[in-house]
């Protein structure tokens, strides 16, 4: 203790020029470890010291070149890194802040950037599908089956068609309900063109012009024996315009918009229109059925078989 209380009442420039001292002897680190190891050329050194000094016009007083040998020993006057603990390697990482801190606040925003964009680009617009469907089944959907099916009602005449109606709509509200967006669109459409074919009005007209065939029969595959019968017909409403058909093809079970199609008809009715079209080459009774707004079928004038042809 009064050891070091007589070191730091030193003047400071001892106390410098102790310093300098260790300074100086680190400088010629093989004189150092030769003179310190040995005892007796000690004071050789403090000699050679002394000399160093007074060749640069200095006079240091012996017992601060013995100060200053013995701060070498003691290493006072060097620096000894703290160990590599916890709270060492958090510090120097505060300290060295701002040179890494950018690279990891560049890397931490190109990460994020990349996450935004995947986000953006991919699950964001998934997202918005699965809610737009949600919204569809759940709500637009069901509200405008119940418009169209609320329209059938006013338009049908029939009670047959609108116990389809009703049915069609409950399949799609039950479709929606399941999640089922094919087969809820599916039984949606079907209403759509209830309700446009019950607002229409036409007569089903033979068709009798130059270059057009009026009649023709075929072979049914199941009776190679016989034959059936058809008629060419059209659906021209009041302005004269044809109007397409819905029909479904017997032969292929296909169902096709036309505007012309082949309907059976018995052998009698088939001879019928041809004898009518051979007398003076005009069909006079062309119009063989009439379809009123409110219902889905034609009232015929003729006998018809049931079947349809939509390719021939």
């Amino acid at each position: 203790m009064a050891e070091t209380e007589a070191r730091s009442a030193r003047p400071l420039d001892d106390v410098m020029i102790a310093m300098d001292v260790v300074d100086t002897l680190r400088h010629d680190k093989r004189l150092v470890e030769r003179e310190l190891n040995d005892t007796q050329r000690r004071s050789e050194l403090i000699e050679r010291l002394r000399e160093i000094y007074k060749g640069q016009g200095i006079d240091v007083p012996d017992d601060i070149l013995e100060e200053g040998v013995k701060a070498l020993e003691e290493k006072r006057f060097v620096y000894t890194p703290p160990s590599q603990s916890l709270q060492v390697r958090l510090a120097r990482l505060y300290v060295t802040r701002d040179r890494w801190g950018k690279r990891v606040g560049v890397a931490a925003l190109v990460a994020a950037l990349a996450g935004g964009g995947w986000y953006l680009a991919y699950e964001r617009p998934r997202e918005l599908a699965k809610e737009a469907v949600a919204r569809e089944l759940g709500q637009e959907l069901p509200a405008r089956v119940a418009s169209l099916l609320s329209q059938i009602e006013t338009e049908a005449k029939a009670p047959a068609v609108l116990a389809d109606a009703k049915q069609l709509a409950e399949s799609a509200r039950s479709a929606a309900a399941g999640g089922d967006a094919q087969a809820a669109k599916a039984s949606e459409d079907r209403l759509k063109t209830m309700l446009a074919e019950l607002r229409t009005s036409y007569d089903v007209r033979i068709v009798n012009r130059r270059g057009e065939i009026t009649g023709l029969w075929r072979v049914p595959r199941v009776n190679p024996l016989s034959r059936n019968y058809y008629l060419v017909v059209e659906a021209i409403d009041a302005s004269g315009n044809a109007v397409q058909q819905s029909i479904l093809n017997e032969e292929t079970g296909q169902r096709e918009m036309v505007s012309k199609w082949a309907v059976r008809v018995p052998k009698t009715v088939f001879d019928q229109v041809q004898a009518d079209k051979l007398d003076d080459g005009i069909i006079q009774n062309a119009v063989i059925g009439t379809k009123a707004r409110g219902d889905l079928e034609p009232k015929w004038r003729l006998e018809v078989s049931g079947g349809a042809l939509t390719r021939w």
